[in-house]
């Protein structure tokens, strides 16, 4: 064979007919065309698939039965699953390119050889995609959009009057409840809205790459060495024996029922990693002590956010809309929790969770995931993109009709009260009969009780502020009277925002200008003014969302 400057490949099964000369021969490199792009080898019986390309026939049998579909040089993926169509143009052409190279004619390929080669093909596949995949898969933004910090900040929020839910039903809920809010002095602003209660109804007084992922993401290293409590629990986590795993999550709802330092220790990267997997357990026992031992655990502010990036989320909107009864209870509680951290709320809608919130609202027969879902779809529509997808959702029709049934009515008037702060939300309610609909709230006197009442009127007080809609609908639904009435006996902070809505629907009262006016009752009666509710124990307060299991 001459020097021809050529590269030369010598393969095996290239043999020339000549018998004297074949142990020497050399023969020249085949086109890439006539090579099976999985096996490697010359085709001997090549086929078409249905996405156009060309394998031998053994290598698409094996990749069907395997489940496989390679990513080939041009980044594309074959599609199996259509009859296969031989390819005698190119067998063909293979036949006389040997013929002519003094290659001996390919032979299909024995199975076993061509499976070993696929798995070895998905082994290669699975390190790849280990290596570059996002915290979650199937998510389809990226983690960085996801769980930025909340850097929009929502426009000015109305009062939403007092926020306390009133008392529980003793032979419903736990006498060993508590509360975990603060509680204005009597001195400070009627018009600063109280803050709902932050613990829900349901509280309970993996591999190292993705532990790693989970400590990169959250910005907290697990440097620390784990105390035998951890050891024990991740070790039984990750074992594959259902009862040991339904004593770890057992043992960890236990443990951190009430003990506040131990839900700091525990939630750890690497304690996250074997508790998520176990979520989407198909075994109730193991499903629902996960579930609320991830919801004792995220009543530590820190975690909260540690909880989110470390993909439980989506865990939790899949128990929510198919779970059994009580571990609905338990996702709607740890929505609850999380969404009461500012950074979450963004991610936490952006993952999927208002829709099923909504319909756990709407449909749950218990009154534990009502609660818990309504409260959650509260604290998430304090962040504006979050109130859009609420009103594209075409959620208010739905509320308004619960808050005129007296389901939960308190606890939807303040989710009307933050849909009614942004445009988008203020003309849905508007259209969908928002004024008259409140003003017979108001009218019929049927609300249960006056903090109640008091979120009737701000959600009408936010309805009023820049609509010239507002002042016809007012009339007709005959609102002066029952403001009217409102301003003379109501509370405080009842009071005031009726007289605001009275002086507006008059346009001026005694000379005062009717935007400065208004931006005195952003200042004063009608707003957080950019400030946010603080998080602690309180005291007299009956709304508590804190029994402990």
């Amino acid at each position: 064979m001459g020097g021809n400057g050529r590269h030369r490949w010598k393969i095996s099964f290239y043999r020339s007919s000549s018998s004297s000369s074949s142990s020497k021969m050399e023969v020249k490199q085949p086109p890439k065309d006539f090579l099976c792009p999985i096996y490697g080898s010359l085709m001997a019986d090549p086929v078409i698939v249905s996405s156009g390309q060309t394998f031998e026939r053994v290598s698409v049998q094996v990749c069907r039965e395997l489940g496989f579909s390679p990513t080939l040089e041009d980044g594309s993926r074959p599609d199996f699953s259509s009859t296969l169509i031989a390819n005698k143009a190119i067998k063909s052409t293979i036949v006389h390119w040997c013929d002519d190279s003094g290659a001996e004619h390919p032979r299909p390929p024995d199975y076993a050889s061509v499976e070993k080669a696929v798995r070895a093909l998905m082994a290669a596949a699975e390190e790849e995609d280990r290596d570059r995949k996002p915290p979650e898969p199937g998510l389809r933004v990226s983690e960085r959009e996801l769980l930025r910090g909340v850097a929009e900040q929502p426009p000015v929020i109305f009062s939403h009057a007092a926020t306390e839910l009133g008392h529980r039903v003793n032979h419903f809920y736990s006498s060993s409840s508590e509360e975990s809010v603060v509680i204005p002095s009597s001195s400070s602003n009627p018009g600063t809205p109280l803050p709902l209660a932050t613990r829900p109804l349901c509280y309970s007084s993996s591999s190292s790459s993705e532990i790693a992922e989970i400590e990169a993401l959250s910005g907290i290293p697990n440097s620390a060495p784990a105390s035998e409590e951890e050891e024990n629990l991740v070790r039984k986590m990750k074992t594959p024996d259902v009862v040991e795993q339904e004593e770890a999550v057992i043992l960890l709802r236990k443990m951190t029922r009430t003990k506040e330092e131990l839900r700091a220790s525990l939630c750890t990267p690497r304690l996250l990693s074997a508790l998520k997997p176990l979520i989407a357990s198909r075994y109730a026992v193991v499903q629902t002590n996960a579930i609320a031992s991830l919801v004792n655990l995220s009543l530590e502010k820190p975690n909260k956010v540690l909880i989110v990036r470390s993909g439980f989320v989506p865990h939790l909107i899949d128990v929510l809309k198919g779970g059994s009864s009580e571990s609905q209870e338990h996702a709607a509680g740890a929505l609850f929790s999380l969404a009461l951290e500012d950074e979450n709320k963004m991610a936490i809608g952006v993952l999927g969770a208002l829709p099923p919130l909504m319909h756990a609202l709407i449909r749950s027969e218990s009154e534990r995931t009502r609660h818990d879902s309504a409260l959650a779809l509260y604290h998430l529509t304090l962040v504006q993109s979050n109130r859009v997808k609420l009103v594209k959702l075409n959620a208010i029709p739905t509320l308004l009709a619960l808050a005129q049934s007296g389901s939960s009515a308190s606890r939807v008037l303040l989710i009307l009260c933050n849909l009614a702060v942004c445009p988008e939300g203020r003309s849905a309610m508007l259209d969908a009969n928002a004024v008259e609909c409140l003003v017979g709230l108001l009218r019929r006197n049927e609300l249960d009780s006056e903090s109640t009442r008091e979120n009737c009127v701000a959600a009408l007080f936010a309805l009023s502020h820049g609509s010239m809609r507002f002042r016809g609908l007012a009339r007709e639904a005959r609102a002066v009277e029952v403001l009217r009435e409102i301003e003379e006996r109501g509370s405080d902070r009842a009071r005031e925002k009726a007289k605001r809505m009275l002086q507006m629907m008059r346009g001026r009262d005694e000379g005062e200008d009717e935007e400065g006016d208004w931006e005195a009752a952003l200042e004063s009666g009608g707003g957080l003014t950019g400030s946010r509710y603080r998080v602690g124990v309180g005291r007299n307060m009956h709304g508590a969302n804190s029994t402990t299991f």
